[in-house]
């Protein structure tokens, strides 16, 4: 399974938003600073996440949630 996530960060109460086979792994990867893009964002917590059958439909899902169209559903949805 691969998985699309949205992180909050704790720190300015902001969200990232990203695709992975192992969010725990990826969530402390973000912690540890490994991500040069969150790095000065952290500390993170996972916010939501979606299941996937193949990496393929987690990138799309994680591009989605970028795009303007993917902002207004996670609003209408409540999710962020």
């Amino acid at each position: 399974m691969y998985y699309s996530y949205i992180l909050k960060s704790l720190k300015d109460g902001r969200y990232y938003y990203g695709s992975t086979e192992d969010v725990n792994r990826r969530l402390i990867k973000h912690n540890n600073g490994d991500v040069k893009s969150t790095k000065g964002r952290r500390p993170f917590e996972i916010h939501f996440v979606e299941a996937h059958v193949n990496r393929s439909l987690a990138f799309k899902r994680e591009m989605f949630y970028k795009s303007i169209e993917g902002y207004i559903y996670l609003k209408e949805k409540q999710i962020i």
